[in-house]
């Protein structure tokens, strides 16, 4: 073996981050995500420069066997606890942020389908998806208001458009979201299969950041529902509400991944390619004591965010075992993820812009593509204003009383 072949055969078996920094492990699942994740990263910022949708990278997530991680054992997946499913994410997000986001949303409808189908509806819908290995998009988006739901002699149609539909494009069905009131508790759920007549979706998303998760418009014209694909109960509870934990909380792992591979990039740009700046009196710019100090600076960053991730995981997972969940306990989730959340946004924000200053001038080459991370974050920190989080966790302080569930609480 020449000597190119055997760096090239010691470098597919490493890991794609650093392992002594990073470290990933999935148990059983370890291998198929490293693969997973090293294949995602190889197009990765060629893909973020094209835009578009990337079918052929989420056939990948399909072919990996990991979409039914949220599927219950009895209907056919593997009944994955969340803190694992969200590490899988995090872990994704490092390698390609869009793509994560599409397999953590497809673990959110997966979630939609548990918390507000009948046992019917859930043996039906979630049964077919582990066994025709669904890919589910979303048409949810709690503040478009411009879908209507209207009752017909014994069924219901749909007109109108839904905005930020991540996953729509390309899916095999879809949860979608609808007022049918003006009641702000008057929401209810459905599911329809994406090839349903009069539904059209749009591939016209084009933000900056996370440019390929399909979240452009769905159009629906006199879209047939059938009576069984409005999933019920109706109405919140305590448990309903989890959805929108589990929601912020994907939000925060997609956060983590992106500082966590703008953190490992830049290091191993720093080590290979940084010159010393002449003033620094070393021959290596790894050995500037002012870069050693940035570094420093950025992995605490890094390092306070995780643990408040890890823990609001295992609380969420808690709650989510639970049949009868209390609204106090639902708040003690909801006030864990603020925590979580909020860290999380600042922390990536600092690592992926403040990246730069430690690799310099040369760094900022679009062949490299350093700036997807912060473009990335940029964007999805704007889901919701995190200054109604860091409000809640002062109320909450001050009063003893958790936040309302809400669409983002």
């Amino acid at each position: 073996m020449s000597s190119q072949a055997l760096a090239h055969s010691r470098q597919a078996e490493e890991p794609l981050f650093a392992a002594h920094l990073f470290p990933a492990d999935f148990g059983s699942r370890s291998a198929t995500v490293e693969h997973l994740a090293r294949q995602l990263a190889a197009s990765a910022v060629e893909r973020d420069r094209a835009g578009g949708s990337a079918q052929a990278e989420r056939e990948l997530l399909r072919g990996s066997g990991l979409l039914t991680l949220a599927v219950p054992q009895q209907y056919g997946g593997q009944g994955v606890a969340w803190p694992e499913i969200y590490r899988i994410v995090r872990y994704l997000a490092a390698a390609d942020s869009s793509l994560a986001h599409l397999f953590a949303f497809q673990h959110l409808q997966v979630a939609t389908i548990q918390l507000f189908g009948s046992p019917e509806q859930q043996r039906h819908w979630l049964g077919r998806s582990a066994q025709e290995n669904w890919f589910w998009g979303n048409a949810t988006n709690g503040r478009d208001v411009g879908l209507h739901l209207t009752q017909r002699e014994e069924h219901f149609e749909l007109n109108g458009s839904k905005s930020f539909c991540s996953g729509a494009l390309g899916a095999d069905a879809l949860v979608i979201g609808v007022q049918r009131s003006k009641k702000p508790d008057d929401r209810v759920f459905l599911v329809l299969p994406s090839q349903r007549e009069g539904l059209a979706v749009n591939q016209d998303w084009d933000g900056f950041g996370q440019r390929q998760t399909d979240s452009g418009t769905v159009q629906f014209e006199q879209v047939f529902v059938d009576s069984s694909e409005l999933l019920g109960p109706v109405g919140p509870s305590p448990r309903t509400t989890l959805r929108s934990c589990l929601s912020q909380l994907i939000l925060t792992q997609l956060y983590l991944g992106n500082a966590q591979g703008a953190l490992d990039a830049a290091l191993r740009y720093t080590r290979e390619q940084s010159r010393p700046w002449p003033a620094s009196g070393v021959a290596q710019a790894s050995d500037d004591p002012f870069i050693q100090q940035r570094y420093g600076e950025l992995w605490l960053r890094y390092r306070a965010a995780l643990p408040l991730a890890e823990q609001a995981a295992q609380r969420l997972q808690n709650a989510w075992e639970k049949s009868a969940l209390t609204a106090a306990e639902r708040a003690e989730v909801a006030l864990a993820i603020s925590e979580a959340k909020v860290v999380a946004v600042r922390a990536a924000l600092d690592i992926t812009s403040q990246i730069f200053e430690n690799m310099g001038a040369r760094a900022t080459s679009s062949r490299y593509g350093f700036d997807r991370f912060w473009r990335n974050v940029r964007v999805h920190s704007l889901h919701d204003p995190i200054d109604y989080k860091v409000r809640d966790l002062g109320h909450w302080l001050l009063s003893g009383q958790g936040p309302q569930p809400s669409l983002y609480s």
